[in-house]
Order: C-alpha cells, then structure tokens, then sequence
C-alpha cells in the first residue's frame, strides 16, 4: 500500500507536511539533540525537524524501500540517514536517543503497543517519545468527504474507511499507548492544519495513485462505479467562486518521557 513516494506525497505528504511542522514545534525538544523519525515515509516529519529542531543527528525508519530511498533523496542533509526496518524490532541500542517519533505510523502497524515499547526503549530516560496520527473519525475532512460519498454509492464501501479499520485516530487510544508502555507525563493535543485543493481535479487526481486505503479503494472500482464517485463528489464539495475547495485536517499529538531505567 505505502510504496510510491510520489504518489504519496501527491495525496497525503503535502499535508503532512504542515503538521509535522506544527509537531515539532509543539515539542520543543532542545537543538543538538538526537532523534529518530520511526515510519519516516517520503521523510515530512525528518524535514520537519532537520529544518526547525536543530538536531546533532537524525535517523530515519521505515518498511518501505522506495520510501526511505525517496527520504534519502529529499533531504540531501549529512546529519541524516535513513534505513529499511521495522518499528516493532529497531535495530538500535536502549537510551540510544534523545527523541524517538513518529508521524502517521502507529494505525499501519499491525501491533502498535510494540512499537511504542520500542520507542520508549531506545529514548534516554528523559527525552521524548512522541507521535501524531490524523483524526479519521471527522478531523481529516478529504477523508470524510471521500467515504461519505463512497458510502452513499456503495455500503459496502463504510468497513474500509480509515475509521472504521484503524484504532489509533483518537485522543484516548494513543493516551492508553503511551501510559501502557510506562511512559510517564503523556500529555495529548489537537494539531488542526488548512487542506485547501487549488480545484477539484487538485482534489480528486491524488485518489488515483493507489497510496493509502481511499486511493486503493478508488482505483478497485470500474469505471462507470469511480466516474459516479468522482461527480458525486464534484457535486458535494464546498468549492469557491475561484474553483479552489477549502478543508481541514486534524491530528492528535502525544508526547511522554521514560522514567529512570
């Protein structure tokens, strides 16, 4: 599913971008520190920090080769590199670290309580374990208006959404994560990006690439089937006099330390 940098970054890397740059913000982790982007994908979060935090290092994982290679080739930084692994088993030493996160990651890993034990276990006691995952229940509004319309063509269409599919897309699941991998002052907040598509062709071509659940989903159906999805929501979106059509996207971001080990 998560394979094509360019595709992805078409669909969802453009607004990940402006929420990684919110996250990192938000955690004001100290300059000249080292971090690990754990799920780094096309490498927004990695960006993010590269740009605002000021690491010493940063290293960036991810299961996905034609992602990493796509990061590599996107950062261009010597402070950074990126690897092929995996967030359940990362191939690091415990306290490596002084922050461990991770962007958008936790709903694709088929055991996410691990994952976050891995984090915590490769952060010195003190530093920062963090993440953030899209509200897919309503804050991610591309999403709601594509299921919401696929729903209404075909019922069938409602047990693929992201909603329905992923635990992992509100305050209290992460919470629970985070406090259950012994993490201690685990604070949850909202992250609220802009989503604003120049025209509908800007918001429905990404569909297209197959990245991600709805994409899948879009580019699954017949002809006649997608042609109906696609002018049933050229019919339903909120466009402007200028064509553009404006949206939100929220994220929930949490944050914890390791105690003493």
């Amino acid at each position: 599913m998560w394979a094509v940098g360019d595709a992805y970054e078409r669909y969802m890397g453009r607004w990940s971008r402006p929420a990684a740059a919110a996250f990192v913000a938000w955690l004001g982790v100290p300059a000249r520190r080292s971090w690990l982007d754990v799920g780094c994908g096309t490498g927004a979060l990695g960006g993010a920090v590269l740009a605002a935090a000021e690491p010493a290092t940063l290293v960036g994982v991810d299961p996905s080769a034609g992602f990493v290679a796509h990061a590599r080739a996107r950062t261009g930084d010597r402070r950074a590199r990126f690897v092929v692994g995996d967030a359940r088993s990362l191939p690091f030493p415990g306290g490596r670290f002084d922050a461990a996160v991770s962007g958008l990651m936790l709903n694709f890993v088929p055991e996410p309580a691990d994952a976050v034990a891995e984090l915590a276990r490769v952060v010195t006691p003190g530093g920062t374990v963090a993440a953030y995952v899209w509200d897919y229940i309503g804050g991610m509004t591309m999403l709601r208006r594509f299921w919401d319309a696929a729903t209404a063509l075909d019922p069938a269409a409602g047990d693929l959404e992201e909603a329905v599919r992923f635990s992992m897309c509100r305050p209290e699941p992460i919470r629970r994560l985070w406090t259950g991998a012994g993490l201690a002052g685990v604070v949850v907040e909202a992250i609220d990006v802009p989503t604003v598509f120049r025209d509908f062709d800007d918001f429905w071509t990404p569909f297209l690439g197959a990245q991600g659940p709805a994409p899948a989903y879009a580019v699954s159906l017949t002809e006649d089937h997608r042609s109906a999805l696609r002018e049933l929501l050229r019919e339903r979106l909120p466009a402007e006099p200028d064509g553009s059509i404006a949206l939100s996207a929220r994220a929930w971001a949490v944050r914890g330390e390791p105690g003493d080990a």
